[in-house]
């Protein structure tokens, strides 16, 4: 394309004209990104594309030495909008390794523009049909899924009480994916990893009503759902042999005569009840049908992710997603994993006190804490793990604050970042 500017690595200093240290140079339709040796060349590369994208260059080629296939993807998501996507020429590059980066990125703004979606444009049965639509586009034409969409009043028949409670406020109905990738297509092959994921698209706060700032970007909340989704897809598309099973709890939190109340009791499907004490704490009350049924598979290892607390983001900013385990061996797996696909991931305390923090006087326990000073991304995690028979062993929890960027900064733009889905898809091999 003749309007394409074309982009080069070098180790070398910009001329003095750039500025000192600049980290970027141009000449007559090229611009030269300058590498530091000494710092992250990946966050080098994904800071000079946001720049880039500032300057409205309609598209990007990649050219000469120095590029591997992790900074052409550092280049991809600086590069990134919502408007545009990311409209880069991957370069000089081989066959297999482009085919391996144009489905990464496919996968990944996927999650992308899907969370990017308005609310009026996805609603809970829409965003499961997308999750089942994504994983059968990567399929191996040998294999297939199985699934099943559980929605509205065929929720309360198999007794999935908080995603029928959190969504009956909404005239768009609550449902559950449950997804089954077996590609032993043995009946009774063992799953390896069962994957639960927070599909809220749209959260009002219900009764507990939040503020319009707040609710402004709540499309995202669906960002666990979406996350989960794309793993499990990128896995597939890595040549995952393992058995998986997917499952995505989806409701729209809203306000009407039939909306959850606050002092409404929820009895799950495993006879625990939970007094509801706030309505806008609803992503742990749907994610708690998830792991029940996660359970009921005999799933080796579970993971959850979820966009589940304002805690876990004033704890460390939108940058890192967050992790809590009571399972050394997860947490050491999602910390290695992370940093082998360049996220971040940063591990939140989640200990036995943290389950007493929830105590109720009308159930056995309440959906939020209870006291001041209580940590609020571990009391959520605490409320999933009352939903988990042993949560010491082989169940680990994502709180994606790293999902989502509000505002655009030096690496991002605004919107869903898919950030966390090579991590977990890292981990579904191990």
């Amino acid at each position: 394309m003749s309007n394409e500017l074309q982009v080069s690595l070098s180790f070398g200093k910009a001329p003095a004209a750039w500025g000192k240290d600049a980290l970027l140079s141009f000449s007559e339709g090229s611009a030269k990104i300058h590498l530091d040796d000494n710092k992250v060349l990946f966050t080098q590369v994904q800071t000079a594309a946001r720049t880039l994208n500032t300057m409205a260059i309609e598209a990007i080629k990649l050219i000469g030495t120095g590029w591997d296939n992790e900074l052409r993807w550092a280049f991809s998501q600086g590069f990134y909008t919502a408007k545009k996507g990311a409209p880069v020429d991957f370069g000089d590059i081989s066959e297999s390794d482009l085919e391996q980066l144009t489905q990464r990125k496919n996968i990944i703004e996927w999650v992308r523009e899907t969370v990017n979606l308005g609310p009026q444009a996805l609603y809970p049965e829409l965003l499961c049909e997308k999750a089942v639509a994504l994983i059968e586009s990567v399929l191996p034409a040998e294999q297939t899924i199985t699934y099943n969409i559980i929605a509205g009043e065929a929720l309360l028949e198999a007794n999935y009480q908080g995603i029928y409670q959190v969504g009956k406020g909404s005239s768009r109905a609550p449902c559950l994916l449950e997804l089954d990738y077996n590609p032993t297509a043995e009946q009774d092959a063992v799953v390896d990893y069962a994957l639960v994921g927070k599909g809220i698209t749209f959260d009002s706060g219900g009764y507990s009503l939040k503020p319009s700032d707040s609710m402004a970007y709540m499309k995202s909340d669906m960002g666990g759902a979406a996350t989960l989704t794309a793993a499990l897809a990128l896995a597939i598309a890595n040549g995952l042999q393992k058995r998986v099973k997917l499952y995505l709890c989806c409701a729209e939190n809203m306000i009407s005569n039939n909306a959850l109340k606050l002092g409404d009791v929820i009895t799950y499907k495993n006879g625990i009840t939970v007094e509801v004490l706030n309505s806008d704490a609803e992503g742990r009350l749907v994610l708690a049908d998830g792991l029940i049924a996660a359970q009921e598979s005999n799933a080796k290892r579970i993971i959850d992710a979820a966009t589940l607390t304002g805690a876990a983001k004033m704890a460390v900013g939108r940058d890192y997603n967050c992790i809590l385990s009571m399972d050394e061996g997860l947490i050491s797996s999602a910390v290695r994993c992370a940093k082998s696909e360049n996220e971040k991931v940063w591990r939140l305390p989640l200990e036995d006190f943290h389950l007493k923090q929830i105590s109720s006087s009308f159930a056995d326990i309440a959906n939020i804490h209870s006291g001041e000073g209580m940590a609020g991304a571990s009391t959520a995690a605490a409320f999933l793990a009352k939903f988990i028979d042993q949560p010491e062993t082989n169940w680990i929890h994502f709180d994606l604050s790293g999902s989502y960027q509000v505002s655009g900064n030096g690496l991002w733009a605004v919107g869903g970042k898919g950030h966390g889905v090579r991590t977990i898809s890292n981990m579904l091999f191990s």
